[in-house]
């Protein structure tokens, strides 16, 4: 089974849809077709059956699902230990960002380290934190920048993904010009209206986790971005809690305040995720560890750290370890 059809097939397997597995794998509708047909045909058995809403896995399909993960999870390690013995650290990558990191901190680090490693080729995708890990176990992507939850949510940390936190963004207050709001204390704040994204988003975990224990805020209105808090914020909707690089320039240019936060500074931890391999891509681990040194911006006095934030990126000697 040749690793281009098995991802083909994962692909099918994910989206129930030819049009949207020919999307993902950047091939025409025909070529899928084809490409399914034929390991079909190797295989003897039908991988999938039509459905009302959509394609679904055969009982042979469900069989060959988990292999084919693993088969291809074998594949790219071979790939990678090849690399690795051959002392090579060029190819491609694929980084996954929120769309405020991947526009304030991505956007102007990337063309200096293109610049210092001009033999790896990097693409970029911006979606949400719940689609970016998925697209990390998927495969799809090879490292995450999004914001960690800050609980953790340790009963369901996935063993699959590393992760290491390397910087810490602050989380400010922000309020129309003109609206001169001193409050006393958190629960007279959250007394008052504010804007924020809708539930499930990772900010709204920031903002419902900062007033954690008392009554929530009264929500003017609940929006899908960042940018919309802060267009809504500036025209007196409400207040708004969010990091300060996605409002930096707004705060530099007048068309947000910055209000007291009247309580314990508060911060987001910004964090890379990567899938745990036996041997990182060369590519991989260059840019693990220039992002480790170089993206994250000045560290908050939030008291936000990786828990191991002296260990060594790839705790692994024999296989993972980073060159300083």
């Amino acid at each position: 089974m040749h690793p281009r059809l098995l991802r083909t097939f994962l692909a099918v397997a994910r989206s129930r849809n030819i049009t949207r597995a020919a999307e993902a794998v950047h091939l025409a509708q025909s070529s899928v077709s084809d490409q399914i047909q034929t390991l079909e045909a190797e295989l003897g058995a039908a991988l999938f059956t039509r459905s009302k809403s959509g394609l679904e896995l055969a009982p042979a399909g469900l069989a060959l699902k988990p292999i084919a993960e693993e088969l291809l999870r074998l594949d790219g390690e071979a790939r990678a230990a090849v690399l690795a013995a051959a002392s090579q650290t060029s190819g491609a990558l694929t980084i996954g960002a929120l769309e405020t990191i991947a526009s304030v901190r991505l956007a102007p680090w990337l063309p200096g380290f293109q610049a210092s490693h001009p033999d790896i080729t990097v693409r970029m995708k911006v979606t949400d934190s719940g689609t970016l890990r998925q697209l990390l176990r998927d495969g799809d992507i090879d490292v995450a920048f999004c914001f960690e939850l800050r609980d953790g949510a340790k009963g369901s940390v996935d063993e699959r993904l590393a992760r290491r936190t390397i910087g810490a963004e602050p989380l400010v207050l922000v309020a129309a010009p003109g609206q001169d709001i001193v409050p006393r204390d958190l629960a007279a704040l959250a007394a008052l209206r504010f804007v924020a994204t809708e539930p499930g988003c990772v900010y709204r975990h920031m903002f419902d986790t900062a007033f954690a224990g008392m009554a929530a805020p009264k929500l003017a209105a609940e929006v899908g971005s960042i940018g919309a808090i802060a267009r809504l914020v500036a025209a007196g909707a409400g207040l708004g809690l969010v990091p300060r690089l996605a409002v930096s320039d707004a705060l530099e240019r007048g068309e947000l305040v910055e209000l007291p936060w009247p309580g314990p500074a508060q911060a987001a931890p910004l964090t890379m995720i990567w899938r745990r391999r036996r041997v990182q891509p060369p590519a991989l681990r260059q840019l693990l560890a220039a992002a480790r040194d170089t993206l994250a911006g000045p560290k908050a006095s939030s008291g936000v750290e990786s828990a191991d934030s002296s260990k060594p990126l790839f705790p692994n000697k024999l296989t993972e370890d980073v060159a300083s």
